[in-house]
């Protein structure tokens, strides 16, 4: 059983429980996710079953869309509702002029990063002072989309790695009160089916790809070299955000084969197999 499955993940729910859900009601053996959903965030959670899994982080390195409701006149602790709340009432001003672009940001303390092999929420929760270093994200959209009182809503297109709740308190007296996951790259909230596996070749359909006769196919299935004309099919999947990946998909007439990568001998060397 190997493709992914896209899911609209209920708030209160971890992404592992939600992964693990899915795994037992469609019978496989094996599943991860490509990202993290926090508890009280809803949305997108791509669940990869079986041979998928391989190709985990070309999903992982994917942009994504959100769309927060920020608490304005008001802090947390977390930056988002399960944290000690402080009402401030100073309201970020009206005028909203973003940054978009490579910005420098820092993740909260309250994350899953692991800072000297433990998570940072771990060492908050249990009162140890540490720092964590600034990385560079990239912010495509951060649209105002509506505000009401102390409400505002905004749709926010952004690299992978890019912490919403980190955004959403540079504002000002701001906490993200709501977070919904609505695409992954190319792939939308909005076909989230949780009994339904989209296969490997639509699934990997974000990949440049080379078909290869019967003969290359079972080399290539076995991990050896294979030669091409340097032509590949563009790939029919991939959000304008995202670069091609480096890799190749090598297909068959009978379905897909491996990854791989092009060498500098004119052969293309695959590197993750999908045959065993």
């Amino acid at each position: 059983m190997d493709g992914i499955v896209l899911v609209d993940k209920p708030a209160g729910l971890s992404s592992h429980k939600v992964t693990n859900d899915v795994r037992r009601a469609l019978g496989a053996d094996k599943a991860g996710h490509a990202g993290t959903l926090d508890p009280f965030a809803t949305g997108l959670l791509i669940v990869l079953l079986g041979r998928a899994r391989r190709v985990q982080r070309f999903f992982m390195a994917m942009s994504k869309e959100y769309v927060a409701t920020a608490r304005l006149g008001a802090v947390s602790t977390t930056g988002d509702p399960e944290g000690e709340i402080t009402q401030t009432g100073i309201l970020p001003p009206e005028l909203f002029d973003p940054t978009l672009g490579r910005i420098s940001q820092t993740p909260p303390i309250y994350s899953a990063l692991k800072i000297d092999g433990k998570r940072a929420y771990e060492r908050a929760r249990a009162g140890e002072e540490f720092e964590i270093p600034a990385r560079e994200v990239e912010l495509f959209e951060f649209t105002e989309l509506s505000r009401d009182g102390d409400r505002a809503e905004y749709r926010i297109r952004c690299s992978s790695g890019t912490y919403v709740r980190a955004l959403i308190s540079d504002l000002g007296d701001a906490y993200t009160d709501a977070l919904r996951r609505t695409r992954i790259g190319p792939f939308s909230v909005e076909d989230a089916n949780p009994e339904q596996i989209v296969e490997l070749g639509e699934a990997f359909g974000f990949f440049d790809s080379v078909y290869l006769a019967a003969e290359d196919a079972q080399k290539a299935a076995h991990g050896v070299a294979v030669d091409w004309d340097g032509k590949a099919t563009e790939a029919s999947l991939r959000a304008p955000e995202d670069a091609a990946p480096e890799e190749l998909l090598l297909t068959a007439e009978d379905g897909v084969v491996a990854l791989a990568e092009r060498r500098d001998d004119g052969m293309l060397k695959p590197v993750v197999g999908f045959r065993a």
